[in-house]
């Protein structure tokens, strides 16, 4: 088995084996993130964030505001950024 490791981490850049050395350390949910990202690069086809069912119901509404055409104005936008300082 160790073989195999040492055959892994050689087809591997030495800043990605320091990087999944460093991501052992991490929390589980940490390193399931990472993974998700690593895959995702690596041409896998699952979404590397799965939103959860509030984000989802956000995401439906301001899709269906966008079919509808419901935009905000330019006066809206200008409030918002002066509201903020921009």
């Amino acid at each position: 088995m160790r073989a195999k490791a040492n055959a892994q981490q050689e087809r591997m850049t030495k800043l990605l084996t320091r990087a999944m050395e460093r991501a052992q350390e991490l929390p589980a949910a940490i390193q399931d993130e990472i993974a998700r990202l690593v895959l995702a690069y690596a041409g896998e086809d699952r979404p590397v964030y799965t939103p959860s069912p509030e984000e989802a119901a956000e995401l439906d509404e301001a899709e269906a505001a966008e079919a509808r055409g419901d935009f905000a104005t330019d006066a809206e936008i200008r409030a918002i950024w002066a509201k903020h300082g921009l």
